[in-house]
């Protein structure tokens, strides 16, 4: 493959290999992110964050605490506060107070909101699927583990500081 402005050269010196491989991963997060987001918009009119903050609520039946939520989704109270009142407009989620301290509110889905969210699960499947089916399928458990070392490496590095 000839370098070009997308296909660098692999340099010889470690750190500016680290660099390139940073660089690489940012590339073609950005470039799978743009398209989803783009595909979200079309076919059901949704953002990106949207769909990851229904997503956390999916994966926990009982719910999250608006910290929770935040934290899951790595943004601030903010941001979830303004995603959630949208929801809960649209029946799509339910707020609750926790018995323990009223000021703490938890969120789920509301049957609307599962099944609503089932549907646009399946299709960004569909998506991601499409996306990656250039890929050789030898490649991808290589990738996949190699991304988790990357993954544990560097929640062992957050750790040791």
């Amino acid at each position: 493959m000839p370098d070009t402005a997308d296909n660098p050269p692999i340099e010889d010196d470690s750190d500016t290999r680290k660099l390139g491989l940073w660089l690489r991963l940012i590339t073609n997060t950005n470039i799978i992110e743009k398209e989803i987001r783009n595909l979200f918009r079309s076919e059901f009119k949704v953002t990106l964050p949207r769909f990851d903050l229904m997503s956390a609520l999916y994966r926990e039946p009982g719910g999250l605490t608006m910290g929770e939520l935040s934290r899951k989704l790595l943004v601030s109270n903010g941001n979830v506060t303004g995603i959630v009142e949208r929801l809960q407009k649209e029946g799509l989620v339910k707020r609750w107070s926790l018995p323990t301290d009223r000021r703490i509110y938890s969120v789920g889905l509301t049957p609307k909101g599962r099944t609503d969210f089932k549907v646009m699960a399946d299709r960004h499947k569909e998506w991601v699927a499409d996306i990656l089916s250039d890929l050789n399928e030898d490649d991808v458990l290589p990738m996949i583990a190699l991304l988790d070392n990357l993954r544990e490496a560097l929640k062992n590095r957050k750790e040791d500081k």
